[in-house]
Formats: C-alpha cells, sequence, structure tokens
C-alpha cells in the first residue's frame, strides 16, 4: 500500500521545470524516500533505469573511464544491455549513494548532457555530504525528506485536502473546534505519537486496525540504527554516539531537558563528546534544540552551541526506547505516564522541524524563566510552549509583560485546550502544530496592529 506523500507534489513540479538539475533526496533510514522515487517514476517515465550501490555492488565500476554521461551510461548497458535509455523518457535513479559517493561527480556531466532526469538518494547522507557537495556543488537541487508528519498520517487515514484547509481556517479565524472535532482529532494526533511517522509502521497500524507490531517495527528501526553508528561513525566515537543517542529518552524525561554529557556515563566529559549530538542530527535521528544567549533577535547568532536539548527526529524513536512495561500501558491504555510531557514537546518540536524551522529555547540561568521553543516573524520573536497540562504559561506571560523583552510581543501555547487568545497568548491544540508555518503566512496578531 503506498502511502500519499509531501514528495510526491515536489517531484511533480521538479519534473514539470524546463531547467531541472539532477536531484539529491536525502533523509535518515526508513522514512519512504525509494518507495516514494518509485512511485514518482512509474508515473512518469517510459523507462527507469535504478541502480541500488548497496544491493549491485558491480555498478560501482560505472566511473571506471571517467564521469562522463555518456561513459556511464556506456558502462551500464555493458553490464546489463536490458536497460534501455530513452533521451527525455528516461530516468536514472542512483539509490543508496552513501555507499558510493564519488557518483555524485557525474551529476554535473547528466546535468549539462541533459538528456536524463537523475534522481539520487541514500540514507546517512548527512554524515557524509561534504565530499557529494564538493563533487556536485551548482549542478544539483536538494531535499531534505522527513518520516511522515501529522498531515499525511490524516491522509493516511482516509482524511482528504479539505479537512486540513478546515483546521487552518480554524485557526486562522481563532474559531475553536467543536467537541466531536476535538475529540476526533486529539485520538487521531495521539495514535500518530505513539507509532511516529515511519511509513512501514503507519502503514502497518493502517492495515490492521491495531498497534499490533508497531512496537517490533520500531526496535528493528532502532537497532538498524544503532548498526548505522558502527558503521559510518569512526574509531572510539561509536561508543560516544551511542551512549548519547541511548540517553535521549531518559533526559528527555527530567523535568530539565538539557542535555548533559556528565549522565550520558560514568566521567564522562563534554570535550570527549564535542560532535556527538551534531554526528546524530546529521545522520537524521535527533534534532537539536539550542539555548538562547538572551531571548532576542536574530535567533540566527544568539545561542551557545555547547547547551542544548536532544530530541528524536521521530517520535516513534523515543517510544520504542521506553521500558517494556510503559510501552505495554501506553499502547493498551494510552497512559503517558512521566513521559506525557516529554513526548508531546518532541511532537511539538519534530512538527517545527518539518516545516523547515529551527529549533531554540531559552532556559534563565536561575531556572525561572523557560521556553520550549521560538519562532518568528518579519518584526517579531515569537515563544512557542507545549504543556502536558491545562496550567498557565507563566514563562510566556513573563516574557511578553516585561520591558527586558522587546521582541517579544505575544507567544503560542500547543496544549490538549481548545483554540483560544488571551493576553498575548495564543492557544492551539496539539494537532495543530503542523499548520504552523501556514497559519503563520497570514496571521495578523492583534498585539501588532
Amino acid at each position: 500500500m503506498y502511502l500519499k506523500r509531501k514528495i510526491d507534489a515536489f517531484l511533480r513540479a521538479w519534473k514539470a521545470d524546463p531547467k531541472r538539475k539532477p536531484l539529491i533526496i536525502k533523509g535518515s533510514r526508513q522514512v519512504g524516500k525509494t518507495e516514494s522515487v518509485k512511485h514518482f517514476a512509474a508515473d512518469h517515465y517510459e523507462s527507469v533505469i535504478e541502480i541500488n550501490f548497496v544491493r549491485d555492488e558491480k555498478y560501482k565500476g560505472i566511473v571506471s573511464d571517467d564521469y562522463e554521461a555518456e561513459s556511464i551510461i556506456k558502462n551500464i548497458s555493458l553490464l546489463d544491455p536490458s536497460k534501455k535509455f530513452i533521451p527525455g523518457k528516461t530516468l536514472i535513479f542512483f539509490d543508496e549513494i552513501t555507499e558510493f559517493p564519488e557518483i555524485a561527480t557525474s551529476l554535473k556531466f547528466f546535468c549539462i548532457d541533459g538528456r536524463y532526469d537523475v534522481i539520487c538518494s541514500g540514507s546517512m547522507l548527512g554524515v557524509n555530504y561534504k565530499k557529494i557537495e564538493s563533487n556536485s556543488v551548482g549542478y544539483k537541487k536538494d531535499y531534505d525528506m522527513y518520516s511522515m508528519d501529522f498531515e499525511e498520517f490524516l491522509w493516511a487515514k482516509g482524511y482528504g485536502d479539505e479537512t486540513v484547509s478546515e483546521m487552518l481556517k480554524h485557526m486562522s479565524t481563532l474559531t475553536p473546534f467543536s467537541e466531536l472535532e476535538m475529540d476526533v482529532f486529539h485520538s487521531h494526533f495521539l495514535d500518530f505519537s505513539i507509532l511516529g511517522g515511519m511509513p512501514a509502521v503507519v502503514s502497518e497500524f493502517i492495515e490492521k486496525k491495531t498497534f499490533e507490531g508497531s512496537l517490533d517495527t520500531q526496535k528493528q528501526l532502532i537497532a538498524d540504527y544503532r548498526e548505522d553508528i558502527r558503521k559510518y561513525a569512526s574509531g572510539i566515537d561509536q561508543s560516544r554516539i551511542i551512549n548519547v543517542f541511548n540517553r535521549v529518552a531518559p533526559q528527555l524525561a527530567r523535568e530539565n531537558k538539557k542535555f548533559q554529557i556528565s549522565k550520558v556515563a560514568p566521567g564522562a566529559r563534554f570535550r570527549d563528546y564535542r560532535g556527538c549530538a551534531e554526528w546524530l542530527a546529521d545522520a537524521g535521528m535527533v534534532n537539536i534544540c539550542y539555548c538562547m544567549d538572551f531571548p532576542e533577535l536574530p535567533l540566527g547568532g544568539n545561542y551557545d552551541p555547547d547547551v542544548f536539548k536532544l530530541y528524536f527526529a521521530d517520535t516513534g524513536l523515543l517510544v520504542s526506547m521506553l521500558d517494556d512495561e510503559s510501552q505495554e500501558d501506553l499502547r493498551a491504555n494510552k497512559n503517558l505516564g512521566v513521559y506525557k510531557g516529554a513526548l508531546y514537546e518532541n511532537m511539538v518540536g519534530e512538527a517545527l522541524v518539518k516545516q523547515r524551522y529551527k529549533l531554540f529555547y531559552y532556559r534563565r540561568d536561575d531556572s525561572t524563566l523557560e521556553t520550549d521553543f521560538f519562532v518568528r516573524s518579519a518584526a517579531s520573536l515569537i515563544p512557542v510552549e507545549v504543556k502536558a497540562k491545562t496550567g498557565k504559561a507563566k514563562s510566556m506571560k513573563t516574557l511578553i509583560d516585561s520591558d527586558r523583552y522587546p521582541d517579544i510581543r505575544y507567544g503560542f501555547k500547543f496544549s490538549k485546550n481548545n483554540i483560544g487568545h488571551e493576553n498575548g497568548i495564543y492557544t492551539f491544540p496539539y494537532f495543530c502544530a503542523f499548520l504552523l508555518k501556514r497559519f503563520m503566512k497570514t496571521f495578523g496578531p492583534v498585539e501588532e496592529q
């Protein structure tokens, strides 16, 4: 069963561009890269030449002469004469290029040649991308693919674009959802929080209509990620990176979610672990949320690179790393336990990243003021808080009311509550987080009028 993805529309637009360049699709393991390309190719090309450098190592020899398009096509045909190259009607799909990054050098020549479309993809590209980038700069287009977001999950459940449009309309007009809408969407969002967005997990859930088998699939993915670390990380860094990866979930359960290297292993020192979190982020396994020096604009140059929180790039990974008892309680009773705050915060952080936001937070040294995330408009810095309970957003109110923070005029709160607006705080249900960027495009806050 193919699940509709957002990359589908991107690929169609790419194909329609007469000046299209070879495309590189980046994304972590099992987010659906290969399946999406194959689905697209079947509908748009008369001939599809798929070369997987893990499965078909013999094709690593196709650049033995040089990187010219004509030479590579000749060598592919030599290895498999059944492959047909039809100018203007052929897609060459180089998959798992992490195993053979040299192929990226050929993209310049395929771009200049122009007779065939080329798409490359592969897991773990982030940790090996500098070489690929230097070999093809200016002659390729990049696309970052993530696991499914809540909108794609709703598509998988049978909802159409009109449902999402109606949700956005509720946000834009600040019109509360009906009790039925709240119950239905929150239930779906809770299912999505437990499952995560890996297509294999979601597809299994849709077909079986139960959580049966989802944990096994998630745990296998975790095992695969650990194996990737052993394969692609060098030397002693392997054990340190795995130590950091294993401690993300326990540290998220703490009230102060700042990631502490001292808690990773006995005697662990920050200087020995420098770069481990960045490696996991480059691999697409975690999202890093950096602590701002002070809550003011600009975001990009106003943070401490050594102080951060770590979230899983897919909340299903967080869920799969809970203990067995929590797993059973979560799936049987949807009881989030001590991880309630961590799960919802991870989900909102994940939703922001999938909208191409970078993650920043603020925690004052005296711990009396903390805000989970920040986004920005043209004129304002906007705090974003995630509430596991229905409490007041005290830190956000302080930021809005105090003259010390002139860039902050209003804020967003995501919780179990319905839509509302009071004292500069705009409240939305968790399940609306994936719409924030679209909401911001037309949003006119009363505080800026």
